[in-house]
């Protein structure tokens, strides 16, 4: 049962991370959430516009200039770990303070449209790189030590389109 905080917290609900290989219909769909965040993002930051973009989504929560930012700087990370795992035998990636991140003066400092074209041009080519991913490597993996876990690249991306999607949902509540 989702609580009202929940509800704010986790507009689309929790990521659940598939515990069998996808079949190339399912990539297929993650990758277009993945290719059209980016135009999403730029029409939700438009709907809630100057002013409710400075305030959080939710009591203790980013305001909607750092989601936007914060997409930026983790969606490059996300990135790289796929790179990583299909040139690295599970390699180990590196986890970052995102809190830490979203706190550094670029992000008040930098125009929200910046970080729109990075997340637009960098989602362009990363969906050219998982339109080219074969079967096989989709099962390549990578291990995060904070959380301890190991991940194929077919969990890595439902992953990464919730997170996507995750934060969308919080620039739309801004909307609202």
């Amino acid at each position: 049962m989702s609580t009202p905080t929940d509800d704010l917290r986790f507009p689309i609900g929790r990521v659940q991370l598939p515990t069998a290989p996808l079949t190339a219909a399912e990539r297929a769909v993650y990758i277009q959430q993945i290719a059209d965040l980016p135009a999403q993002l730029t029409a939700a930051a438009r709907q809630a516009s100057g002013e409710r973009l400075q305030l959080p989504y939710r009591p203790d929560g980013w305001t909607g200039r750092q989601v936007i930012h914060h997409l930026a700087d983790t969606h490059v990370n996300l990135y790289s770990r796929f790179r990583l795992a299909l040139t690295e035998d599970n390699p180990t990636v590196r986890p970052f303070d995102e809190a830490a991140w979203a706190a550094l003066p670029d992000v008040a400092a930098t125009p929200i449209p910046v970080s729109l074209a990075l997340l637009d041009s960098l989602h362009q080519r990363w969906v050219v790189l998982l339109q080219h991913i074969t079967d096989a490597q989709w099962q390549r993996t990578f291990y995060h030590p904070r959380y301890d876990t190991t991940s194929t690249l077919d969990q890595a991306l439902v992953q990464y389109a919730w997170h996507g999607r995750h934060h969308l949902g919080h620039l739309r509540l801004l909307a609202q």
